[in-house]
């Protein structure tokens, strides 16, 4: 593939990333609600999401998945629930009757988030093909899996680092409850959001 290509690649991915989305969400309410390091830990559980959806979808796995009957779905349903269900954590984290979530939990909740999202693998079979040619063998699929996957791991990093910043002057205080309420609540809004947005 020529350089032109993948820097268009590049720049699609970008804006991709940059419309406002499940990942965008969460990171930004775990980031604020608990801090830099467990965002960034959730960000790596993100990538490694992104990246297995990705191989699946070059070695033709994720067409035959969501080739089955009501595999999309089933996905919509378990995404969406998995969602509202880290809402549900949220609200209880803001009147205190959970204690902050660990590295492990943070990675894990990240890359289930990513597994049971069917627009990540929708990207991989729709968008991925319009910047690969016909004679572009699995090296170059696998190419731009890699650059999508680190334009996005890039921009989650960055949401990341500006949450865990403003942190320090949203959630402190007498605020803290409200803002992590609210916190929650958008989450719910995004896993309602996620449900209809992802319909076939």
């Amino acid at each position: 593939m020529d350089t032109a290509s993948l820097l268009s690649f590049a720049l699609t991915s970008l804006l991709i990333e940059l419309t406002p989305g499940p990942n965008m969400a969460w990171l930004a309410a775990l980031s604020l609600a608990e801090g830099r390091r467990a965002g960034l830990v959730a960000v790596a559980g993100v990538a490694l999401g992104l990246l297995g959806i990705g191989l699946l979808s070059v070695f033709g796995l994720s067409a035959a998945l969501m080739s089955l009957p009501y595999a999309h779905d089933v996905l919509r349903y378990l995404g969406a629930g998995f969602l509202l269900y880290l809402a549900w954590e949220g609200w209880r984290g803001a009147e205190g009757e959970k204690p902050p979530m660990g590295d492990g939990a943070a990675f894990r909740r990240a890359l289930l988030t990513n597994l049971l999202n069917p627009k990540a693998a929708v990207f991989y079979l729709s968008v991925l093909p319009l910047f690969l040619p016909p004679e572009e063998g699995i090296v170059s699929a696998l190419t731009l899996v890699l650059i999508y996957v680190a334009v996005a791991t890039l921009v989650h990093v960055a949401l990341v680092v500006f949450a865990a910043h403003a942190r320090v002057y949203v959630v402190r205080g007498s605020r803290e409850r409200l803002v992590r309420r609210a916190l929650a609540f958008m989450l719910g809004l995004v896993a309602l959001w996620f449900f209809w947005g992802t319909q076939p």
